[in-house]
């Protein structure tokens, strides 16, 4: 299960003594200056994603709400609100716009670790950014950094246990590539980021119950993550000792927020397995375990010119992960809908998954969709259980009123690094997302970053910014 190489960075795996989270982050602390092209070109496609993200999720009513609060408790800083004319500190601002990032589903995924680090990670590095004056390349090496630390906190914790148990991994894993990506920023050595990851442990936080109850405070959870990963490098920097081993020690985050401990993730492979070359950029507004039912849904409807009306029953063949946490009413509310697996395939006949507006609240409350989601059953397949997470699947069968049955499988969907977008089609996500809102020349901002100051994209936040 290692991606592409990267062998073109300098740093060297750290030797085999000291702690196992000294060891990361002293291998984290050595790219300053040393991170390969071809991930700093990815980890500009991940800025890229992610703003087109920020910019649509900003728009909705949660976070509005999280800004307000930024604004309120932060204000007065010199950091970037992405749809709003005042200035937060960097915490605040990272907290706004992770929220935002997060808001609608539309934000990448490392699918093994099941965390989605442009939404903490992007937010954290380009606040501190600001709050630094850091050049281009800094803020692209701090997110190459931020999301190494956050996807592998999410494969150390055990990441199929960890959430099964309850807990949602991006806000629980989110703040150590907060924390890396603050510290790379502000020049913390390899002690000062090992104490930030100390101090971060004790800040992780947040639980899966909006899957079964509803709410909006998963909205918030990668927002809140950025937050603590800036505080834990703030504090860090100015001196204050976290745990020496908080990701991996007895009572270490990997350790007791799961069953299945696995803290040798945490170094296995560093500086040859890279976790940005592992990203999964979505192209539905939907839970990423659900896209490869959405994809095969679509498919089939389209070759063969399935309508609703002419549909008996749809059985999906997927993960016992997906049977257990995406199988619910989808027309109860946004995030529901989002989530559920069965409104998801109703929605792949009835609409366009790709739209994000397929899950507004007017068109999930469509009686149709009601109807056709309740003939969707889900059947947990082992075939897929035995990639899950590092590689997703589903087998979709559809059964026609007149007793046909056409079914199709997706094994490592569209957008995975199975089967990645291309740079055009990550910047046609962008411009869709953010037509209206953002400046349409901030992908060519990203794309020059490494031989520019960061404020040649914050510029473009500013200015381009446009209520819709």
């Amino acid at each position: 299960m290692t991606s592409s190489q990267g062998r073109g960075d300098t740093a060297s795996p750290p030797p085999g003594s000291g702690s196992l989270s000294g060891q990361l982050a002293e291998f984290l602390s050595g790219l300053r200056g040393g991170v390969a092209p071809t991930h700093l070109a990815a980890a500009g496609n991940c800025v890229i994603d992610t703003l087109g993200a920020i910019a649509y999720g900003s728009a909705q009513p949660w976070s509005m709400a999280a800004a307000r609060h930024a604004l309120a408790t932060g204000g007065g800083g010199a950091c970037t609100v992405v749809g709003s004319a005042d200035p937060a500190s960097p915490a605040m601002a990272a907290f706004a716009n992770g929220t935002a990032a997060h808001a609608f589903e539309l934000d990448d995924v490392h699918e093994e670790a099941v965390n989605h680090p442009g939404a903490v990670v992007v937010p954290a590095a380009l606040a501190v950014s600001e709050d630094t004056d850091a050049s281009g390349l800094a803020f692209l090496e701090a997110v190459v950094v931020g999301y190494e630390a956050m996807a592998r906190a999410g494969l150390a914790v055990g990441p199929v246990s960890h959430m099964l148990a309850g807990f949602h991994p991006t806000s629980m894993s989110g703040v150590f590539g907060a924390a890396a990506a603050a510290a790379h920023l502000r020049g913390l050595d390899a002690d000062r980021l090992n104490h930030a990851f100390g101090i971060a442990a004790s800040l992780a936080s947040g639980t899966m119950e909006f899957a079964a109850s509803g709410g909006m405070a998963k909205r918030i959870h990668a927002g809140r993550a950025a937050e603590g990963g800036i505080m834990a490098a703030s504090l860090a920097a100015d001196g204050f000792e976290g745990a020496r081993d908080g990701l991996a020690g007895r009572h270490g985050f990997c350790r007791i927020f799961t069953d299945d401990p696995q803290p040798e993730l945490l170094v296995e492979g560093l500086g040859e397995r890279w976790m940005i070359d592992e990203i999964t950029v979505k192209p539905y507004a939907s839970c990423s375990d659900v896209h490869p039912m959405v994809q095969a849904t679509f498919e089939l409807v389209a070759e063969h010119g399935i309508r609703a009306e002419e549909i008996d029953r749809i059985a999906v063949h997927t993960t016992t992960k997906a049977c257990e946490l995406n199988d619910m009413d989808g027309t109860t509310s946004v995030m529901a809908a989002q989530y559920s697996a069965p409104f998801n395939v109703a929605a792949a006949v009835l609409a366009d998954p790709s739209d994000p507006a397929t899950f507004s609240a007017d068109r999930i409350a469509d009686p149709a969709l009601a109807t056709l989601q309740a003939i969707v059953t889900l059947v947990p397949d082992l075939t897929f259980d035995a990639t899950y997470a590092w590689k997703q699947g589903a087998r979709v069968e559809i059964t026609t009123t007149g007793g046909r049955t056409l079914e199709r499988a997706v094994h490592g969907q569209r957008g995975s690094m199975h089967d990645p977008l291309g740079d055009a089609e990550i910047e046609r996500k962008f411009h869709t997302l953010a037509e209206g809102r953002l400046d349409p020349g901030i992908p060519d901002a990203v794309r020059s970053l490494p031989d520019r100051p960061v404020s040649a994209l914050t510029r473009l936040l500013h200015s381009g910014w446009r209520s819709s």
